[in-house]
């Protein structure tokens, strides 16, 4: 058989077999076994109205997420056992965590509602307000900051104070509330809480002040430290009065509160795990150098060492004062 003169083993462009040379036919198999070789274009477009072949990817939906979101103003996290309490049992339980006792803060107006007898509570110096003496200025004015938190308590000030009834007791109470500018204490707090303790002077009342304080107001200066020693002063005339003041010290009470008249009662209570101190632990640890010992600065810690006279729980603490004063009262109910 005689060969086709258009084919050889070394011709390149044959035609008669579509031939290919030996090393093309091998390059074109390693890129096809890699996957690296082109597509060829299409010769001739296809036209518009052509159904495309090409393979049309469908929109992804949003995979529906398996956590479900719980509104706010119905359920509340625990801070210590991280639980999930159900805000309407939360309340009728005082701001108590059912499972491990750990006491949420709570408002003054609530605390009250809690601890004095239905339509009792009368309240003096409601309409008191703070004043910018010295023009503070910051990253805002201290005029904004009064206004802000007033819209959003529904206080004027930080403290509200009132004569109510514990038991069968007529008893001047103060009470603080952190939820106003950390409770801070300043011109009017000072001069509402000396107000109360005059007017329990006065009329011969029991004194009851529920503290809970980052200390004193720093947009007032000096005139917010004084009110440590206004208050202590009017206080030293109500024991000399021989009238019993106990105060309660809830989380957290700190600062020129705790150092002024929230520890010279004659009785000194405090809440389940409250913090309680002058400086933070981590100003007295750099201070000192040393390391503090556990559960430093806590109610509990205090009550071992004979700062405190008793911690009360807040389910407990209407029918515990009353108890108290009763008894602290009693020569004076005696004589009546």
């Amino acid at each position: 058989m005689t060969p086709r003169k258009d084919w050889s083993p070394g011709n390149g462009a044959g035609t008669g077999f579509n031939a290919q040379p030996l090393h093309f036919m091998a390059t074109s198999f390693i890129k096809k076994a890699l996957g690296t070789e082109a597509t060829e274009p299409a010769v001739t477009p296809p036209p518009a109205s052509a159904p495309s072949t090409s393979f049309v990817k469908k929109p992804k939906l949003g995979a529906k997420s398996r956590k479900r979101e719980i509104p706010e103003g119905l359920w509340t996290k625990c801070k210590k056992c991280s639980t999930m309490v159900f805000d309407k049992e939360l309340d009728e339980n005082l701001k108590v965590c059912p499972q491990c006792n750990y006491h949420f803060q709570i408002g003054a107006r609530e605390r009250i509602h809690s601890l004095v007898e239905t339509c009792t509570f009368e309240e003096l110096d409601a309409h008191m307000t703070s004043v910018d003496v010295l023009n503070f200025t910051g990253a805002a004015s201290y005029l904004s900051k009064l206004e802000k938190y007033q819209k959003a308590t529904g206080l004027k000030d930080a403290v509200v104070t009132g004569i109510g009834r514990i038991d069968e007791h007529r008893v001047a109470l103060g009470i603080m509330d952190f939820a106003f500018l950390g409770g801070s204490m300043g011109s009017v707090v000072g001069e509402k809480l000396t107000r109360l303790i005059e007017r329990a002077t006065e009329k011969e009342l029991p004194l009851v002040i529920i503290s809970t304080s980052g200390g004193a107001r720093m947009y007032e200066g000096m005139f917010s430290l004084m009110q440590m020693a206004k208050t202590c002063g009017a206080l030293a005339y109500h024991a000399r009065a021989k009238l019993p003041f106990i105060s309660v010290l809830t989380d957290p009470t700190m600062a020129g509160v705790m150092a002024s008249f929230a520890s010279v009662g004659d009785l000194i209570l405090a809440e389940p795990g409250a913090m309680i101190g002058f400086a933070g632990p981590r100003v007295i640890k750099d201070t000192t150098q040393a390391e503090l010992p556990p559960g430093f600065q806590t109610a509990e810690f205090l009550l071992d060492h004979g700062l405190i006279d008793a911690i009360v729980p807040r389910k407990e603490m209407k029918q515990r004062l009353g108890e108290y004063i009763d008894f602290l009262m009693f020569n004076r109910k005696s004589a009546v």
